[in-house]
């Protein structure tokens, strides 16, 4: 946000690709490979919304405002997570039955943020408090993240988790919470849905953005392949990750940065 230092932050050190929005993607070739860079085929609306991005960031990608605003405390909660989170931590906090651990720590992390609303903030800490609560969200998001099955089946079940988490005053199942650990924990594969922002960012792109309110596998393959069409608008600006992505959108989309 806008009073956050500026601090030019170094690029990961092993950055992926992921190949975006494809049913069964999978990691390619590393995101700081140099891809060549020459006349692409552009839409109309592309370019506007490329042009309004570099009004406010003309470096794009690299430039330390944009870095200081939208991206660095998205990449500090993902170092976090790769510190208290990580899947051989996750495996072991399973098997020693410390869900409530698993939660807090999940809980903390995103707070750290602001992508989710300070409603559903709660929501979400009251859902995991109790031990069936946190059980059930610490298995099925670890099922999410480092399951076998196909992403499509994989994303099914966590939103049926999410859809079933106890609640007090305020819904959890959100398309917010629902995406958001993914994104914080696997920026290289995952991406996070905020509904309003995504849609008119996709109307201003004249991408055919196919939404539902209740999360779903079908909008969340609409908003990886509209990721991928962002990426190709934009690859000359060299995007590391969905961090990147998510951000391109959200300037597009958010009353924060009017046209």
């Amino acid at each position: 946000m806008t009073d956050r230092q500026v601090r030019p932050r170094a690029a990961p050190t092993t950055p992926l690709e992921p190949n975006f929005g494809r049913p069964g993607w999978t990691l390619k070739r590393p995101l700081g490979r140099k891809l060549p860079v020459g006349p692409m085929a552009i839409s109309a609306a592309g370019k506007r919304c490329r042009r309004k991005f570099l009004r406010y960031f003309k470096n794009g990608f690299r430039d330390a405002t944009y870095e200081a605003w939208e991206r660095d405390y998205k990449w500090d909660a993902h170092e976090e997570w790769q510190r208290e989170l990580a899947p051989t931590v996750f495996r072991r906090l399973l098997k020693e039955g410390r869900y409530d651990e698993i939660g807090r720590r999940a809980v903390r992390i995103e707070s750290h943020t602001n992508l989710i609303f300070s409603f559903e903030k709660m929501a979400l800490r009251d859902a995991v408090r109790e031990e069936p609560g946190a059980r059930a969200f610490a298995a099925g998001l670890y099922d999410f993240l480092h399951g076998a099955a196909s992403d499509e089946a994989r994303f099914t079940r966590w939103c049926d988790v999410v859809a079933n988490l106890p609640r007090r005053q305020t819904r959890v199942f959100t398309w917010p919470i629902a995406t958001v650990f993914g994104f914080l924990a696997q920026p290289d594969r995952h991406i996070f849905l905020k509904p309003n922002v995504t849609r008119r960012a996709a109307h201003a792109f004249a991408f055919p953005f196919s939404y539902h309110s209740q999360p779903r596998w079908t909008t969340y393959a609409s908003l990886l392949a509209f990721g991928d069409a962002v990426r190709s608008a934009v690859k000359d600006l060299r995007p590391r990750d969905m961090i990147d992505i998510q951000s391109f959108i959200w300037v597009l989309g958010s009353d924060e940065y009017p046209d």
